[in-house]
């Protein structure tokens, strides 16, 4: 039986096991997640106003209820090739420490839950792989999620530089 603790983003199985749940999307073939807890917002495309100036994978910024967002490509920032956007592509939008932030994403895919305990965090590459913005690896369905740190993967001081 679940037990939802909707402040802490996480359900409780018999409160014996933790488990952290992940907004899932595509870019390119591969899925990844973000935790639930930082994504504000799902919205279909919208028209972006570019910056000049930008980082490259920086789209240029949307207007929100009326707050202006950053809006990043995510295509650009995994250095996969340009694509035309569809019906199913939308922005994520999310809360990179204490500020949203808009994700250009192929699709979304799900909400999915993890349990603390199998989600893989010391993973050994046997490359020279940084992983700081990488929370760890889930598995689903015979697939591998890549579950971000958006708070490192998106909150670098470049990002503030540009917009």
């Amino acid at each position: 039986m679940y037990e939802q603790n909707v402040n802490q983003g996480t359900l409780e199985i018999n409160k014996s096991e933790e488990v952290k749940q992940y907004v899932t999307f595509l870019v390119g073939d591969e899925t990844y997640g973000v935790s639930v807890m930082k994504v504000q917002s799902i919205n279909e495309m919208v028209e972006i106003t570019h910056v000049p100036k930008a980082l490259s994978y920086i789209k240029g910024v949307i207007n929100l209820r009326g707050t202006v967002i950053p809006v990043i490509d995510m295509r650009k920032k995994f250095n996969l090739p340009p694509k035309e956007y569809d019906s199913f592509t939308v922005i994520l939008i999310v809360e990179v420490k204490g500020r949203l932030i808009g994700m250009i994403v192929d699709a979304v895919s799900d909400v999915v839950d993890f349990a603390v305990s199998e989600i893989k965090t010391n993973i050994n590459y046997s490359a020279r792989v940084d992983t700081s913005s990488i929370e760890g690896v889930g598995m689903s369905d015979d697939s591998l999620i890549m579950l971000l740190d958006v708070d490192t993967f998106l909150g670098g001081e470049n990002l503030k530089e540009s917009c």
